[in-house]
């Protein structure tokens, strides 16, 4: 068939067939014009539709204690197969560096002396990389282009050489971003945030040039500070250009020699890296284990500090509102009320959990499009912190782009800019949250964390695996990031879906078939049923079912617990999910 096909515009005289009494028609529907469908289409990429009102859900607790999230164990066979095959990889490793440093001299000269220099790198501590992380190379650090939205264009690559390098073929593939930390979805191109932005950058530059404690502070960083401040209930802040500096630089200004600082054994490497160059001693507590932490607790405040037993200057506890890696969130009522009983300071890394968990999102980098960090607290510590913390002194201060792109969705989050659409924004993100982590479950996966975050690993095991998995999800066009040592534990190697309010139903349903079919494909159906996927209960009754499963595993372990597993059809998954994600998810 030659030729277009177009929408005929129809009007009130063309849809009775007789003329108007007017000069001029009233126009019923006009089609977009192709410069205004390309325009669309361009947004819509960027930021899906609304397909009806029922995708949206209120994010809520209900109950009085804080739910902690079972978490599955596959059969002891796939965790044996899982050290075999790391195993097997180390062997196979060690084997070729044998011969490779014998036969091929030259391939190994950068891990060997030279000329009376050190390498900067030995066989040993380069082997990791080498042998083992080398062979899916190609899965991690894929160039993209344009927005990251609810699309994601990536660059084409090949390697010919094992993925030692790579070139590009010059051509791209549009794919389902599933792998950006977009959880709002104000990575646009188009909008209120990006016109806010144009204007920045036409008033101020792309940079202020200089530190905030020399001529580096604006009218900018002072609103977006108070902005920040208001949003989470706190007197003061400060805002930072880097996530990662926000971290290794706060330690050091607030604690250090004399100071103890007590840690969740999950938390970034920032804030480990920020609690080593402070000075202080570090103890790790089991993840979210709030028993623990009080006995851990109890123990370092009755026997003080180390040889001398004298009282700790100060006692930190460091946590994150939500874990990168695990999708769970820190037990916040536990740990106020364990404040409140030991008096030590509190510190909640907010990176994932700003903006995007409960109702108003107040629970900056990865929900509002920007990059950079804060610091919310009490006046005299923001004061301290201007002062004596590093990244103010000497680093470079946040630019006007990030600054005017966290102002402003912050104000539509708030409701000050675009009413309702921030409340929306949040309500599909809970909701696109709960479909995808129900129907991953239904269909059979081990899926971390709680119930509405953004954040869903689900769980790989075999290193062979997150290759399969990525090029399987890719040959779909499905963009997801694979994660594994020394990331996660050796046996846990995971993909990691993150997910956005930009995504619609009909893109979680495409990716819940391409889960399904993938998995199948590579056995990774693991699940036991004690961690999700059966029918829903009730308000309150799901909580109170998992209190009660939780006592009984602590006295009796896992085994005591039977469920069927899940193994839902497909089409069940997709016909329940939207009426069953209202519903205490179980």
């Amino acid at each position: 068939m030659n030729g277009s096909f177009s929408l005929p515009t129809i009007s009130l005289s063309t849809a009775t067939g007789e003329k108007s009494k007017w000069e001029s028609s009233t126009t019923l529907f006009s089609p977009p014009n192709a410069a205004e469908a390309r325009r669309l289409a361009k947004q819509h990429a960027q930021f899906g539709p609304l397909g009806s009102p029922a995708h949206k859900y209120s994010s809520r607790f209900v109950g009085e204690e804080f739910p902690e999230p079972i978490e599955d164990e596959p059969p002891y066979y796939y965790l044996l197969t899982t050290y075999i095959s790391y195993l097997i990889l180390i062997i196979f490793g060690h084997v070729r560096d044998f011969f490779g440093m014998r036969f091929r001299q030259d391939h190994y000269k950068h891990l060997k002396e030279d000329n009376g220099y050190a390498p900067l790198n030995s066989d040993f501590d380069n082997f990791y990389t080498r042998r083992l992380k080398m062979r899916i190379n190609d899965c991690f650090s894929r160039p993209t282009t344009g927005v990251p939205g609810r699309f994601i264009t990536l660059l084409d690559r090949k390697s010919q050489d094992h993925n030692l390098s790579f070139n590009f073929t010059g051509t791209t593939t549009e794919t389902l971003n599933m792998s950006s930390y977009n959880y709002l979805g104000f990575a646009q191109s188009e909008g209120p945030c990006a016109d806010a932005v144009e204007a920045a950058l036409k008033k101020y530059g792309t940079s202020f040039a200089s530190p905030r404690s020399d001529v580096g502070t604006s009218e900018l960083h002072l609103e977006t500070e108070e902005l920040i401040a208001n949003f989470v209930g706190k007197p003061a802040a400060m805002v930072f250009s880097m996530g990662f500096g926000t971290n290794a630089t706060l330690f050091p200004a607030l604690v250090g020699k004399g100071c103890l600082v007590l840690s969740d054994e999950l938390n970034h490497s920032s804030i480990r890296t920020g609690m080593r160059l402070s000075g202080a001693l570090v103890q790790t507590f089991p993840h979210n284990d709030m028993k623990a932490l009080e006995r851990l607790l109890r123990e370092v405040i009755s026997q003080g500090q180390p040889r001398t037993h004298r009282p700790w200057r100060k006692i930190m506890v460091a946590v994150e509102g939500l874990y990168s890696m695990e999708g769970t969130m820190c037990n916040l009522p536990a740990l106020i009320n364990l404040r409140k009983q030991y008096k030590f300071y509190l510190f909640v890394d907010e990176a994932h959990s700003i903006g995007a968990l409960g109702g108003r999102g107040r629970t900056l980098t990865k929900s509002f499009g920007a990059n950079g960090g804060y610091v919310a607290a009490d006046k005299h510590i923001i004061d301290k912190l201007r002062s004596t913390n590093a990244g103010t002194i000497y680093g470079e201060t946040p630019t006007p782009p990030v600054l005017v792109q966290i102002n402003t969705s912050l104000r539509i989050i708030q409701g000050d800019l675009v009413p309702g659409q921030g409340e929306e924004r949040l309500q599909r993100l809970a909701f696109n949250s709960r479909y995808l982590r129900l129907g991953l479950k239904r269909l059979g996966f081990i899926i971390y964390g709680h119930d509405d975050s953004p954040i869903i690993p689900l769980l790989l095991y075999h290193p062979a695996k997150m290759p399969a998995f990525s090029h399987e999800m890719l040959r779909r066009k499905i963009s997801v990031v694979v994660v594994g040592y020394p990331a996660t534990p050796l046996v846990s190697s995971r993909a990691r879906f993150c997910v956005s309010a930009a995504h619609t139903k009909d893109d979680l349903d495409r990716m819940l078939a391409a889960c399904d079919e993938v998995g199948e494909a590579l056995q990774l159906k693991y699940s036991s049923g004690i961690a999700g996927g059966q029918e829903p209960l009730h308000d309150g009754l799901a909580n109170e079912e998992e209190r009660k499963n939780r006592e009984v595993m602590e006295m009796k372990g896992h085994g005591a617990l039977t469920y069927t597993p899940p193994r839902w059809k497909l089409a069940d998954v997709l016909a329940r999910g939207v009426k069953d994600i209202q519903q205490p998810l179980r």
